[in-house]
């Protein structure tokens, strides 16, 4: 709570101390892939293992965003909400999220921007769709990512171009599979997002 009061209170200082702010609404496609998915056996005392890359898959995040502009650079904070799905060979995984970019922002060239910044990730709910398989708890629920690319503004719209990483991994633990095998995740996406935005 503490830390949400700051946050709060840092966005109004900034609003102030802005030449303009602007706050709407954005959505979009995500098109990426959480990271590896490693097995693991142990069978008659002989342990195995193995590791997949997930395939990329077309997800989507809808939400809000503030932009407050000093002379051509902008602090623009979001709160998105994101839906994830990767495929391995074996099964579906299905990620939803919380969203929470921090991008710094500078103004070009007309109505072209740059922007990076932290993004943070709060996950609501990991669950594979194949009957036999079960998640347990991440390794952390919030994470933090990063965020950089471009948009072009024109006038009340924006459209806007990102590839987001990761600075750590995120396993997601599988249960047992059966008495002898089990599995992880990196719940951690690598993507591009691409985004429509209004602003109110």
């Amino acid at each position: 709570m503490k830390k949400l009061m700051l946050l709060a209170f840092l966005f109004s200082g900034a609003s102030v101390l802005a030449q303009s702010a602007e706050f709407g609404i954005k959505g979009g496609l995500n098109y990426g892939a959480t990271g590896e998915y490693e097995s693991f056996n142990d069978v008659s005392g002989d342990f195995t293992s193995s590791f997949e890359d997930g395939e990329n898959k077309t997800g989507f995040h809808a939400g809000l965003f503030a932009q407050f502009e000093i002379v051509g650079i902008f602090l623009q904070p979001e709160l998105m909400y994101t839906e994830l799905n990767t495929e391995y060979s074996d099964f579906d995984y299905k990620l939803s999220k919380i969203d929470a970019p921090v991008l710094l922002g500078l103004n070009v060239l007309g109505p072209l921007n740059i922007k990076a910044g932290p993004s943070f990730q709060y996950i609501l709910k990991n669950e594979i769709e194949e009957a036999g398989f079960e998640i347990e708890d991440v390794e952390r629920d919030i994470t933090v990512g990063y965020q950089l690319g471009a948009g072009i503004d024109l006038g009340r719209l924006g459209f806007d171009l990102r590839h987001e990483g990761s600075f750590q991994d995120n396993f997601a633990q599988g249960g047992e599979v059966a008495t002898d095998s089990g599995f992880k995740i990196d719940s951690r996406p690598s993507q591009w997002i691409l985004s429509l935005s209004y602003s109110l």
